[in-house]
């Protein structure tokens, strides 16, 4: 079975006990090192760092499908269970959503489920779910 290269992310943040929470409880990233300026977790195996700055850059949006999708975003591609489970638990924590979870190109060639919202300190993620793992990188 061939491997899947990890990669690494760091994102700013204006409050670690707030990544903790949303990183660590909510999503249930398993954290790592940590200093009292960053903290490395474990995103689904990749290497995900929340730095403390204070400052931030502006963000964007572009439309697409008739929603505003916030520039720069990141994420995870999940099963549709668990893209429904996250999803869930967002909900019940009073999470609010940039973009509802809602299913794109529904019997369509990437058929999906997808949302996004904002972490504590404003950066942009979506979660998506495939119908079909293989379709991920499909075309028209």
């Amino acid at each position: 079975m061939p491997t899947i290269p990890r990669f690494h992310l760091a994102v700013p943040v204006d409050d670690l006990d707030a990544a903790r929470h949303f990183y660590g409880d909510l999503i249930g990233c398993a954290q790592g090192r940590s200093s009292d300026r960053w903290i490395d977790w474990n995103l689904h195996g990749h290497q995900f760092v929340t730095h403390l700055v204070a400052t931030r850059a502006e963000q964007v949006h572009n439309p697409v499908d008739g929603h505003d999708v916030p520039v720069p975003h990141f994420g995870l591609i999940l099963t549709i269970p668990e893209f429904h489970k996250l999803a869930d638990r967002f909900r019940e924590a009073g999470t609010a959503f940039v973009i509802e979870p809602y299913l794109r190109f529904e019997g369509l060639p990437g058929e999906q489920w997808t949302m996004f919202l904002l972490d504590p300190a404003g950066n942009a993620l979506e979660f998506k779910a495939f119908a079909d793992d293989a379709q991920v990188f499909a075309s028209g």
